[in-house]
């Protein structure tokens, strides 16, 4: 009924069955196998207990599972089976299987096909020479045959037990076995070779045996080299301070760990001498409290300033300010005031600054910015900013200025730093940015500074800046200076009206009329603009009724306050010009006359073209660059002599 579950595939009922039966390994065995995924593995096991091989074979096939088709068949001797299974469908199992093998091999007497699977299985290193031990010249052909460090090694070890130490040289030579070398050529008393070996590889673990030897023999300079090239810098150390080599002691100190630096800086200490040397074990063992309290003890300043090179914001604020007050007494200002930024001591940083007269750099000033909350209040840190920035005013270092009075949010001392900077581009970035009214006003008066004549776009900026602050007053004040700009420099008065209308329209916009000012400043600007608007008049006319227009400019002239709206050399210039293409000469030299008479220092070929003054000249017979001030204008009484001859 048992081999019946098998077929049927019925494990619950095989287990009655072989409790019936007695067979109590067989049940152990199928409750071992219930552990398996696999129902037909479980089932293979039942048929491998009842006899039935094919059956478990074809099972274990079946379900796929080689690992365990592969122990199936070295279980039942199936070698052959077992290595194609393993090559070909459990390779992880490869070197199992060949080390299964070999060992079966070598338990029937076959110990050459034997050595070929361990060395399949890589494990002929060990296996190998167990297996040949009682063979010992087929032990060394192997080994020659091999060349494998390992087997070499293993071989130096047999023949040095064997007391074949030349031999056993020559294969750990071949091991590269460096430590083995020295170790022997120690024991028999070689020890300028085992040296050089030492030496010439550096192997640390062959340094290190050579450095036990000369310390066993009190050779305490070889035994403090080697224990260097061994990098076992402890018992180097340890040597040094048993043997007062204070000099050595310092260099192996600085190449090991914090430790050895720490315990020979306090030996150091503890003598007494050599404290330069104490203090710089104690700050590169990373004790630097104790390498500045000793520091300080034993005024080793050089040592102090390489110390404080390392300080920084997370060292002990009064290390710090220990320092700083250190490098204030020997005039170290500038070191002095970075430690005092570390210890956040800003403000004391800052008056140092001042006076001293340090430079205030970009990197300094960031580090002073106080970003967290914790250190200081939010009225503190606006003010400690602002105080960043006055010190940057005062060095000349405006933009740096700008950007701390920013950070402070005093915009309006931002502006007037970026002013000083004189860097129009972001004057008028910034301006755009903050979009205050102040500050608009504020740039559109530096832009009026520059030559707004020349460039257009810096018009429209001041216009707009002036517009956007709301500040009609200035702007009637702007536009009256481009009119004023264009009667002087291009005498054009139609433009100049323009400028006018606009400065009047702007004026009468302003809102502060409680002085009166604006009154007496309205009815000046439309007094000039009425002035302006008859001399316009009559130029115009001119073309049409010239008699008319010359009228006009007569009795313009009579105006009490005519100039500076019209200037009186215009005025007359046109009344010369007009003569003068009438052929009225005489008239025309009157009026020039009496244009030189009311601008004495002026000079007539601004206001008279220089064809009229040829033609005057030619037909008056006086020069007209004769006695003019050295600007080409008669002198009163010249000209009266002259007319007189007429």
């Amino acid at each position: 009924m048992a081999r019946m579950c098998v077929k049927t595939r019925r494990l619950d009922v095989a287990r009655v069955c072989l409790g019936n039966m007695g067979n109590a390994r067989a049940a152990k065995a199928l409750k071992e196998a219930e552990a398996e995924p696999e129902p037909e593995a479980q089932v293979a096991m039942l048929a491998i207990q009842l006899g039935m091989l094919d059956d478990a074979e074809k099972l274990y096939k079946c379900c796929q599972r080689y690992d365990l088709l592969n122990n199936f068949y070295q279980a039942s001797g199936q070698w052959q089976q077992a290595l194609e299974t393993a090559e070909n469908h459990d390779r992880i199992h490869l070197r199992t299987t060949y080390y299964n093998y070999a060992k079966y091999l070598e338990s029937i007497g076959d110990k050459t096909l034997a050595l070929t699977y361990y060395e399949h299985s890589d494990t002929h290193r060990v296996e190998v020479p167990r297996m040949l031990q009682d063979d010992t010249s087929s032990l060394e052909i192997y080994v020659n045959k091999m060349k494998d460090k390992n087997i070499y090694k293993w071989w130096a070890q047999y023949l040095e037990s064997q007391s074949d130490m030349d031999s056993a040289l020559r294969f750990y030579e071949c091991a590269q076995d460096y430590l083995s070398l020295v170790r022997v050529h120690c024991y028999m008393g070689n020890i300028q070779k085992a040296s050089e070996i030492a030496n010439d590889t550096g192997d640390r673990a062959a340094s290190y045996h050579l450095a036990r030897h000369y310390e066993g023999h009190d050779d305490i300079k070889q035994a403090v080299h080697f224990y260097t090239r061994a990098q076992a810098y402890n018992n180097a150390i340890r040597l040094c301070k048993e043997n007062g080599l204070d000099d050595q002691l310092m260099n192996l100190a600085l190449l090991s760990n914090a430790e050895d630096m720490m315990e020979a800086a306090c030996y150091y200490e503890e003598k007494g001498t050599h404290m330069d040397r104490a203090v710089a074990l104690f700050h590169k063992a990373g004790y630097v409290s104790k390498a500045l309290e000793l520091a300080f003890a034993t005024q080793q300043f050089s040592a102090l300033q390489l110390i404080a090179e390392d300080l920084n914001e997370y060292s002990d604020p009064a290390l710090l300010a220990r320092c700083s007050d250190f490098f204030i007494t020997h005039s170290q200002y500038e070191k002095a005031v970075e430690l005092l930024v570390a210890a956040k001591k800003y403000h004391q940083a800052l008056e140092l600054c001042v006076t001293q007269s340090l430079t205030i750099t970009e990197e300094l000033a960031e580090r002073m910015t106080v970003t967290d909350s914790k250190d200081l209040s939010e009225e503190a840190r606006k003010e400690l900013l602002e105080r960043i920035a006055d010190c940057c005013m005062r060095q000349g270092n405006y933009h740096l200025a700008t950007k701390k009075y920013t950070q402070a949010g005093n915009k309006s001392k931002a502006m007037r730093a970026l002013l000083k900077s004189g860097d129009t581009e972001k004057i008028v970035f910034f301006a755009n940015v903050c979009r205050q009214k102040e500050l608009f006003i504020m740039a559109a008066n530096y832009l009026q500074s520059l030559d707004w004549r020349k460039n257009p776009e810096i018009l429209k900026t001041i216009i707009g800046f002036y517009t956007k602050g709301r500040a009609p007053d200035l702007l009637a004040g702007f536009y009256e200076a481009c009119a004023q700009v264009e009667i002087d420099d291009y005498q054009n008065y139609e433009k100049a009206l323009d400028a006018l209308t606009e400065a009047f329209k702007c004026l009468s916009k302003a809102k502060d009329s409680s002085t009166g000012q604006q009154e007496v400043r309205l009815a000046d600007l439309q007094h000039r603009v009425t002035l302006i608007k008859k001399f316009v008049h009559a130029r115009r006319l001119y073309t049409e009724d010239a008699n008319e227009a010359v009228r006009l400019c007569e009795a313009l002239l009579e105006e009490p306050e005519l100039d500076p709206a019209v200037r009186i050399g215009d005025a007359f210039g046109f009344l010369v010009e007009h003569h003068c293409q009438q052929g009225n000469f005489q008239v025309a030299y009157r009026k020039l006359e009496e244009l030189q008479r009311i601008l004495p220092s002026q000079n007539v070929r601004y206001y008279v073209s220089q064809a009229s003054l040829e033609s005057l000249q030619k037909e008056m017979g006086v020069p007209m660059d004769r006695g003019d001030n050295k600007q080409g204008v008669k002198e009163e009484d010249e000209v009266e002599e002259d007319l007189n001859v007429s």
